[in-house]
């Protein structure tokens, strides 16, 4: 289990992180999701030691990273994929970190072959693609067998093959009884992937819950109708309809459901063609949740200055 617990962390008089806490369980994979600066990152050291908080603490298993007598066995992390030595071959850079722990070669050999690396094992690092080096990172965080797994972005740089990759090995580590903590910014691929969803933004805890929940709490739903009379169909739909044209016969309607659309067009006898309940996204979810902590944000056209 990882544990955060009121974590701070200020950089003179900058609030990166602000009174954050979460509980990420085992046998679960929890997407920790937030916009660019939202202080995901620094959490993610926070949780390894590698930042001080400035106020709160952290655990993992029970206690800090740093006080753990063999940490490669209770938490694997990814990072900074690159961080290796560049003149070193993917099994002497998994070797050297197996020293450190007593781990034998062929738990070496077998997170090799467990990420697609065994035939590229004797090649030096710095040959190596974005992707093989996601690979050689994700290599590294398993080496220990750890009983829980940080991840910062762990598909990017990954091929279609690779993400499902990722993808099937992440929930095959919770179903393990694993803890699987795992950032990202491709929401397609969260939603496919986590149990769990820990959002932040500016910092501060925005939403701690499932991808279910989120979305239909934050992104809600809408219903595409298609209709010869949209004009007449807008009149007595209630107001907390927002309705959105997506063509000349085609509306987009939120705030009031499908059945509800249905008895009011059958009751004033207007036609339909199509009444189909449409899931909101976790992307648009995500994006309506956020709205406010973005750092950057962009105009909506393009053009150029007089």
């Amino acid at each position: 289990m990882i544990r955060a617990e009121k974590l701070t962390k200020r950089y003179g008089d900058k609030t990166v992180v602000q009174d954050l806490g979460f509980t990420v369980r085992p046998g679960t994979v929890t997407g920790f999701l937030g916009p660019n600066g939202a202080g995901k990152s620094t959490t993610m050291r926070m949780l390894l030691g590698l930042d001080a908080p400035t106020r709160g603490r952290s655990t993992i298993g029970g206690r800090s990273y740093a006080t753990h007598p063999a940490p490669l066995t209770q938490v694997g992390a990814l990072l900074e994929a690159r961080s290796l030595h560049p003149g070193r071959s993917a099994f002497h850079h998994l070797m050297a970190l197996a020293h450190t722990h007593g781990i034998p070669r062929s738990r070496v050999e077998h997170v090799l072959g467990l990420t697609g690396l065994a035939d590229v094992a004797g090649k030096r690092v710095k040959g190596f693609s974005l992707g093989m080096g996601q690979r050689l990172g994700i290599a590294a965080a398993l080496i220990g067998d750890p009983a829980a797994v940080i991840l910062d972005e762990p598909v990017n740089g990954l091929d279609p093959d690779g993400v499902l990759w990722i993808r099937t090995l992440l929930r095959s580590l919770a179903a393990e009884g694993r803890t699987v903590l795992v950032s990202s910014h491709l929401m397609s691929e969260t939603a496919l992937t986590a149990d769990h969803l820990i959002v932040i933004g500016k910092g501060r805890l925005l939403a701690d819950t499932t991808v279910a929940a989120l979305v239909r709490e934050a992104g809600g739903g809408s219903v595409k109708v298609v209709t010869p009379d949209p004009h007449r169909l807008r009149t007595l739909l209630p107001a907390a309809a927002r309705i959105t044209d997506e063509g000349p016969d085609t509306l987009r309607i939120t705030g009031v459901e499908a059945a509800a659309i249905g008895r009011t067009a059958a009751g004033h006898g207007v036609p339909l063609y199509e009444l189909t309940p449409q899931e909101a996204s976790l992307e648009q979810a995500f994006m309506d949740l956020t709205h406010d902590s973005v750092e950057y944000q962009a105009t909506t056209t393009a053009g150029a200055a007089a």
